[in-house]
């Protein structure tokens, strides 16, 4: 499994870059795909203490609407 990290996609960009571990560690980047054990070692050292948590937001798809 592969996350792709794309910052111009999060819902909180702006307001929780300042929090992220990408923008820790890499600054905002436009993009950034993770594998699964890099998704792992990052939550580890979150978990530690060491960086802030990944704080990647994707908007989800709500349920079609019809407009009166």
């Amino acid at each position: 499994m592969t996350t792709r990290i794309d910052c111009d996609t999060c819902v909180v960009r702006g307001l929780a870059c300042h929090d992220c571990v990408v923008t820790v560690l890499l600054g905002p980047p436009p993009e950034l795909t993770i594998g699964e054990e890099e998704m792992h070692a990052l939550d580890v050292l979150a978990g530690g203490g060491l960086v802030p948590p990944l704080r990647l937001v994707t908007p989800i798809a709500g349920p079609d609407v019809e407009s009166a």
